[in-house]
């Protein structure tokens, strides 16, 4: 179903919904795999990101994102200065990710003290975005949903526990996605939620034994 945001785009600051909406909504997905504003990042861009992304103020769109700023907010248009005065140091390059990726597409890598993570994002117009990867694992996060996601190994019984958890809270799970490269080894898991997980039920899904990390993203986009 197409909705009047997809006709007429996003409240936003800057020229262009994708360049510019599309990419702080990337940046904000990528904050919340570090659990907050990163130290350091390193902003790979792809296709069109490469070729015009300066000049469309993708590189501020993107680190606002990462500082926490979402696509109306004023401040979008200093937030390399902002980023600057806040300790986050960052570095853009120009790359080909792969043949059949999509024009506007980042590869955004960041860390904040022992947490690192590789995410690979595009941004589809109109201010909508499609996470494709992280660390490695393919997934599919569209930002309109709150998400839990969470590297665990892979054992018996373990969507039962965590799916039993956010039923404790009354988080109503609207998609959940399991990857795994091997029987045994670990296990990628994506759930994304109706109502907003918080802190509190991270922390539980992180006190699991066979978890070996667990983060919640914000809901980015969508109504």
């Amino acid at each position: 179903m197409v909705s009047l945001l997809d006709i007429i785009g996003p409240v936003m600051v800057g020229p262009s919904s994708s360049h510019t909406a599309g990419a702080c909504r990337l940046g904000l997905l990528a904050r919340g795999l570090v659990g907050g504003t990163p130290q350091t990042a390193l902003l790979e861009l792809h296709g069109s990101f490469a070729r015009t992304g300066e000049g469309h103020g993708t590189d501020k769109a993107l680190v606002a994102g990462l500082l926490g700023f979402r696509p109306d907010d004023e401040r979008i248009r200093t937030a390399l200065e902002i980023a600057d005065g806040e300790g986050l140091e960052y570095s853009f390059e120009k790359t080909t990710i792969s043949e059949e990726s999509h024009p506007n597409t980042v590869r955004i890598t960041v860390a904040r003290g022992p947490r690192r993570a590789v995410m690979v994002g595009s941004s589809l117009g109109a201010g909508r975005v499609l996470v494709t990867e992280i660390d490695g694992y393919p997934v599919d996060i569209s930002g309109n949903f709150y998400s839990i996601v969470i590297l665990a190994a892979d054992v018996k019984g373990s969507i039962a526990r965590v799916t039993h958890i956010l039923s404790d809270h009354d988080i109503n799970i609207a998609t959940l996605k399991l990857t795994r490269k091997q029987r045994g080894g670990d296990a990628f898991i994506v759930i994304e939620c109706d109502d907003n997980p918080g802190e509190d039920v991270r922390d539980e899904i992180r006190a699991l034994a066979w978890v070996r990390w667990a983060m919640r993203l914000d809901k980015v986009s969508g109504g």
